[in-house]
């Protein structure tokens, strides 16, 4: 377990009061707010807007850690200083990465979502299998696979990332998705609907959408300006 990786993504909302604070108050409590957030760190964490794009949630932080401290003190730390003393956790989602055993040689589309340029969007949902489903034999099981991800390789525009949540959260999984072309998404999303392994699935929702954007920039959009 030393040697894994845990991804994690964290939907916060913004209590209104801060808003009615003065300009000034505002600026400096996100000041401190992108400081603590971008202080050098183990942990990787990339920001995303969701204002006003799910009810409750502003700002969704999206990271990679070695280790369930290393993200505890990221995330202890912006929800203390200036303005992360006003947000209030509303989703938390999370995994630990680990080889799929249903594919033998990722691809690039495969692969993890924190290397590389970043797309404008990243959808993120937790995902839970049925009973019935791990109860098929391990051949069963890649057979449905294997038809589910060929249907995934027709669309080269959306990187995916599936983190293993068991244990660790109440989901099987924590599935991941980024792109610059949320239509095209869709179209994945809709076509996978009509995959035999869509009959297994028991949850995947809530589904958090946000828009990449530096902190900084986040901050002004929701009022420090």
């Amino acid at each position: 377990m030393s040697e894994s990786l845990f991804v994690h993504a964290l939907g916060l909302g913004l209590d209104p009061a801060w808003r009615r604070q003065t300009r000034d108050d505002r600026c400096r409590s996100a000041e401190d707010f992108c400081a603590a957030l971008d202080a050098e760190s183990e942990v990787t964490t990339f920001t995303y807007s969701m204002i006003g794009l799910k009810a409750g949630v502003d700002l969704m932080l999206w990271s990679l850690a070695p280790s369930f401290e290393a993200l505890e003190a990221k995330i202890a730390a912006g929800l203390r200083t200036g303005m992360g003393a006003w947000m209030t956790p509303r989703h938390s989602l999370l995994g630990v990465i680990r080889p799929s055993q249903y594919v033998k040689r990722p691809t690039q589309q495969e692969q993890s979502l924190f290397s590389g340029e970043r797309s404008k969007y990243l959808v993120v949902y937790p995902f839970t299998k049925s009973t019935d489903w791990y109860l098929l034999s391990q051949e069963e099981r890649q057979k449905v696979m294997n038809e589910h991800m060929k249907v995934g390789h027709r669309y080269q525009q959306v990187r995916q990332l599936l983190a293993y949540s068991f244990g660790v959260d109440d989901m099987d999984f924590l599935v991941a998705y980024e792109t610059d072309d949320l239509a095209a998404f869709g179209d994945l999303v809709r076509e996978l609907r009509g995959t035999e392994s869509r009959r297994s699935t028991v949850r995947d929702t809530p589904i958090l959408t946000g828009i990449h954007r530096p902190i900084e920039s986040i901050t002004r959009l929701l009022g420090a300006e």
